[in-house]
């Protein structure tokens, strides 16, 4: 019987009482408690919406890049700066000493969510490579970057694996970082480098452990703005599929000419990968339609073998825990589209499938 997988990014926005708290650096105990409440709020409206496959809506972390630093003592500030068309920037921590690793692991927030649900749970991780930048440029005495590099691997699988070990069912790598490299290296050196990065993570698992693993790519998705939407998305799409990963959550739905890029996807992708297209876009308020949301399936796949189609979002809806730009209640009801949308669209192409 045909089916169509659909599956959320990661984050969804916080409920502003806590993104208040947050930036008011109200005491940790007041954040903690509103973080519990988020999230077994964020979970019970995921079930609602017919997910099969929830996140825990990224209540518990600082953004999607940063959770690795909570409560590190080998970080400072002034790292590389990422500038957004709408003119605002997020800035990098750099690592002042070595040896590197994480302070903190996703895990945790894996284990969280499954004292509050039975669905199955998937969780993004941040990508080898975005945690490159934080070397200094000028080095650290007595720490190479090849030994920095080394202990970044191991601390990335570790954080994989650590998931996978606590119920993940799916690990999703957030790789926003991949279009950006073609801006800042436009001969795609960068990219080819980060690609490598992440392979040496993710050939430490298993064939049957790769299954489970995914990446994510966009141009960024941050107050309602991007990084590198103005980077020919080909130029990403055709390195990308080297990637030893089962599954590919691409940004689609807010692509001026998504069948341009859909053509690119089916000359890239290869037997045995999953690629799940954005059907909803995030940093458009307007809530798509359950039938808009079918068309785009249906003119997926045109390109995708259905055996190997998913949907998604575009991105995270709130990767940065003070992103105010999207509410819960659009959120969500995008959520429920891309859901009804796609079991709209499997349902056609199940019937065309008979009819041939």
């Amino acid at each position: 019987m045909l089916h169509i997988p659909t599956e959320p990014i990661g984050s969804v926005p916080r409920p502003d009482a806590l993104i208040d708290a947050i930036v008011s650096g109200r005491p940790a105990a007041e954040i903690a408690a509103l973080q519990e409440r988020a999230l077994s709020d964020t979970i019970q409206r995921f079930e609602a919406t017919g997910s099969t496959l929830i996140t825990d809506g990224e209540q518990l972390k600082s953004s999607f890049v940063t959770y690795p630093f909570d409560g590190s003592d080998q970080i400072v500030p002034g790292g590389m700066r990422i500038d957004f068309a709408d003119g605002h920037h997020r800035q990098l921590p750099l690592l002042a000493k070595g040896p590197f690793r994480f302070a903190s692991y996703a895990d945790k927030y894996v284990a969280e969510a499954r004292k509050r649900t039975r669905s199955p749970i998937k969780q993004a991780v941040i990508s080898a490579s975005a945690l490159s930048l934080i070397y200094p440029a000028e080095g650290i005495p007595g720490y190479s970057r090849e030994a920095f590099l080394a202990d970044l691997v191991n601390e990335c699988e570790k954080d994989i694996r650590r998931c996978l070990q606590a119920g993940a069912e799916k690990v999703q790598i957030d790789f926003t970082e991949g279009r950006l490299s073609l801006k800042l290296d436009p001969s795609g050196g960068v990219l080819q480098q980060f690609i490598s990065l992440i392979n040496m993570v993710c050939d430490r698992f298993s064939p049957e452990e790769r299954t489970t693993l995914g990446v994510h790519v966009c141009p960024g998705g941050d107050h309602d703005s991007t990084h590198s939407a103005d980077v020919d998305y080909a130029g990403l799409l055709a390195q990308l599929f080297q990637l030893h990963v089962g599954n590919f959550y691409l940004q689609l739905a807010s692509e001026p000419d998504r069948r341009k890029v859909l053509a690119t996807i089916k000359q890239y992708m290869q037997p045995g990968q999953r690629v799940f297209i954005g059907v909803t876009d995030v940093i458009n308020d307007r809530v798509e339609t359950p039938e808009e949301v079918r068309d785009r399936v249906l003119e997926a796949a045109e390109f995708i073998p259905l055996a190997q189609l998913g949907t998604t979002d575009d991105c995270g809806f709130s990767p940065f825990c003070d992103d105010r730009s999207t509410t819960r209640e659009v959120a969500f009801s995008k959520i429920k589209a891309r859901v009804e949308g796609t079991r709209l669209a499997e349902q056609i192409l199940a019937e065309r499938a008979l009819v041939r």
